[in-house]
């Protein structure tokens, strides 16, 4: 079992215990079967729309698996021996799938008996999916039948995942195989560290190149060596029947995808130079289209190293970008190019502009349309309208354009894209995951738009029409309450059913398919409720006001079985601040109070079953009108929060306004140790994997785009680092140790840790072995609850005056 460090500190003149090694722990067993409760299975709907696969998700890693070996290189973690990623989001053990007219389950037969699958793919048919299967020395590729649930190797242990899984397989339009990123058979032995030969030198020219804290960059010769090695990848052309054929050159290959015709590839490739600080998203990118055979047909742009971007979130590269396919014809590309010289800082009329270019992109491309404002994303119609989204940070403004190659644009949408309530929904689609598109109904004239439905009551998701010549929507579905319900996808090609997932407080998600105009909903699972021994747990979500007027809301949970006439309880908060440019946007209401109550052991749910009242996701808006930005009056405003969400609480009777505990994990870790730092109001607090000292994120962090050197006052007066010697209460404080997201280095807790030590403050700091910014062994999660749930046992519930 592998050991893990916790360091201790004294609380009051206890002497101090150093470093200590000790056992993963397990919290109480009714806290502990929470981090083991099934979880709802994800689903993916075919494309014609006539089945869905359900999708198991698998349990939890172990620390011996986060154990195997790592390689961190340009912004990359891998598994050396498998050629995986170190970290995938949605694991799976087994599958099924559902016919919407029979409703019959087809369980997947034929898959290793404890395979783990990764990132499965319909054909454009609909007839198979293929799917990765995770080894420990390889991965596989299967497909599978979607009518008897009979799976095939067709791939073995040729996967090259090292630049992303996901992308490593895409099907041909004609669902007669996939082209796949494979490790090259004749790569060779893994390059010999070599004995450095003198010191590694930087030089910083004169030329200003602003860029985040990345982490995992490459630092040397030998690092770049590696790297190469293990990115390095040939392109196969992989049947059905599993035989597999090479399609061109090696090379260090990130992306590839098949025209809609099935006749060109669009392959990018990066390529030295490379650089040490930054990831390889910005080392130099060539882009070219292949034919099918795999002949370089057209090389398109090759992007330099991008060391030197401009200041601001809305920067780009300068030169050709975000290069796709248009997937309503059979071989055209669509691509952005900045007109402001990528400066987001500069004064421009138009910011980006469109263009299409049309196979065998002999003639030049034309012009879809200019931008006001970045490019966001492209989306088409099955009948050849385009709807292009534009962004901008600074006024956190988006627009949508309707506009066909030769036409005037028209703009749809223009909005702040914080304000929930005037969301339109998103268009819903047909097509596959490689080339989606906007499925249209009466001959190209309206389409479907699904949208969350936020509103002063909560979230009601909806289905509209929208008509495109009238330009206006009409509603054909929406949720009603005592239900959460939304749409997950069409489930016909008339576009008059849709497959939703449907949960109440006390029933969890489950899916249907339902008529948009009439009739209930058709069940097509019926999954139990996972914690049955907690249920009748008390929501309500509370809406109250900040002491300048601005709405805040949140939902408080109460214990099962919970009277008034039991009086207050001690209450855990737990919340993440959220910076906006209008106070009218910040007071809006983004969740439903139908939510399923699940009992998650990420957040702070779990401690409901100890007794806890839990007020969760209260409202922490930071507001910024006009010119102002919103990080000038961090401090006054967060605690302005925090003092709004108790008084709202202890006015209700529900809480006790000496026994409030405040937690949040990243920038709701932050959020803590400030709340600790500048106010009373909390009894503990509970900070995982937070950033402390903002002098170490200088070139912009969270929405701050200002550098430190424009704002030392707002780097500093935000920094709980700086204020340690004004933290008076608990602190418990749990970090991954390998944690590689930009800004929080494990560092950062055990700076503050031991500022907090040197000063006399009460901390404790938890490093959790192997785990990044998210933990996912079961060991971590559970360890985890333990501390939580101890430390609140301790320092909340009781009166915490004597030293373990």
């Amino acid at each position: 079992m592998r050991r893990f460090v916790v360091v201790l500190f004294s609380f009051g003149l206890a002497t101090m215990l150093m470093a200590e090694e000790t056992q993963y722990q397990q919290p109480p067993p009714d806290l502990a079967a929470l981090v083991d409760q099934p979880r709802t299975p994800d689903a993916l709907v075919s494309p014609d729309k006539t089945r869905v696969v359900f999708l198991d998700l698998a349990e939890h890693a172990t620390v011996e698996e986060l154990s195997r070996p790592e390689l961190k290189l340009a912004g990359l973690r891998f598994d050396p021996q498998s050629s995986a990623p170190s970290s995938i989001r949605r694991r799976y053990s087994s599958m099924s799938f559902c016919d919407f007219k029979k409703r019959l389950h087809v369980k997947v037969i034929g898959l290793p008996e404890t395979a783990v699958m990764a990132y499965p793919k319909w054909s454009p048919d609909s007839k198979w999916i293929a799917v990765s299967v995770l080894l420990p020395t390889q991965i596989d590729l299967y497909k599978v039948d979607s009518l008897t649930g009979v799976s095939k190797l067709i791939l073995a242990g040729k996967l090259n995942g090292v630049m992303g899984l996901g992308s490593a397989y895409t099907w041909l339009p004609d669902s007669s195989g996939l082209v796949c990123r494979s490790v090259p058979d004749d790569r060779g032995s893994v390059p010999d560290q070599k004995i450095p030969l003198g010191p590694i030198i930087r030089q910083a020219d004169g030329v200003k190149s602003p860029a985040r804290t990345y982490q995992d960059l490459l630092s040397s010769p030998a690092d770049e060596d590696i790297f190469s090695y293990y990115v390095d990848a040939s392109l196969l052309l992989v049947s059905l029947s599993g035989d597999s054929k090479k399609l061109g050159p090696r090379a260090m290959i990130h992306r590839h995808m098949p025209s809609p015709d099935g006749q060109y590839l669009l392959v990018e490739m990066i390529h030295k130079p490379f650089s040490h600080l930054v990831p390889y998203e910005r080392f130099p990118n060539r882009i070219e289209i292949w034919d099918i055979s795999g002949r370089s047909f057209e090389l398109l742009v090759d992007q330099p190293l991008a060391e030197n971007m401009p200041k601001g979130f809305n920067s780009v590269r300068v030169g050709m970008r975000e290069l796709e396919w248009r997937p309503d014809v059979p071989a055209s590309l669509t691509y952005v190019e900045a007109m402001d010289n990528g400066d987001a800082m500069a004064e421009a009329e138009f910011r980006d502009q469109v263009f299409l270019w049309e196979a065998p992109f002999s003639e030049p491309a034309k012009s879809m349309i200019k931008l006001k404002n970045r490019f966001y994303a492209i989306d088409w119609t099955d009948k050849g309208q385009a709807l292009v989204h534009e962004w901008w940070w600074a006024s956190r403004q988006v627009a949508t354009w309707l506009t066909t190659p030769g036409v005037t644009p028209q703009q749809l949408w223009q909005r702040s894209y914080q304000d929930s309530y005037s969301n339109p929904g998103a268009p819903m689609k047909a097509g596959t995951a490689e080339h989606p598109v906007i499925h249209t109904l009466n001959d190209g004239k309206s389409f479907l738009l699904a949208g969350d439905g936020a509103s002063p009551k909560g979230d009601y998701p909806f289905v509209d029409e929208y008509n495109l010549q009238t330009l206006t929507a009409k509603r054909l579905w929406q949720c009603e309450s005592p239900n959460f319900e939304f749409a997950l996808g069409l489930a016909d090609l008339d576009g008059k059913r849709i497959v939703t997932r449907s949960e109440t407080i006390d029933g969890p998600p489950n899916y249907y398919t339902r008529g948009l105009k009439r009739g209930r909903p058709e069940a097509l699972t019926a999954f139990p409720h996972p914690t049955p021994g907690l249920r009748n747990i008390h929501k309500e979500l509370v809406q109250y006001t900040r002491d300048d007027g601005v709405a805040l809301n949140g939902t408080l949970y109460l214990p099962p079985g919970y009277q008034p006439d039991q009086g207050p309880l001690p209450t855990l908060m737990w919340a993440y601040p959220q910076e906006f440019k209008n106070a009218a946007d910040a007071g809006q209401i983004t969740d439903s109070p139908h939510r399923f109550v699940s009992l998650s052991p990420w957040g702070p749910m779990p401690f409901l079953a100890a007794g806890y009242a839990v007020f969760d996701n209260p409202s922490m808006p930071i507001v910024g009108e006009d010119d102002t930005e919103p990080n000038d009056s961090f401090i006054k405003q967060l605690v302005a929060n925090a003092q709004a969400a108790i008084d709202v609480l202890v006015a209700k009777g529900v809480t006790d306004r000496e026994r409030v505990a405040i937690g949040g994990h990243s920038y709701g870790a932050f959020m803590t140790a400030n709340l600790m730092a500048h106010s009373d109001l909390f009894r503990t607090g509970i900070a995982r994997s937070g950033s402390y000292n903002r002098t170490l994120t200088p070139f912009g962090f969270q929405s701050e785009q200002r550098l430190f050197w424009e704002a030392p006052e707002v780097y500093g007066g935000m920094s709980p680092f700086f204020h340690a010697d004004k933290i008076n209460e608990p602190l418990l404080l749990i970090h991954g140790e390998a944690d590689n997201n930009p800004g929080t280095f494990p560092m950062q807790s055990e700076r503050l840790f031991n500022a907090m030590k040197g000063l006399g403050g009460q901390a404790r700091l938890v490093m959790l072995p192997m785990e990044s910014h998210g933990y996912r062994a079961r060991e971590s999660l559970l360890h985890m609850v333990w501390e939580e749930y101890v430390w609140l046992d301790k320092f909340l519930k009781s009166d915490g005056s004597s030293a373990e």
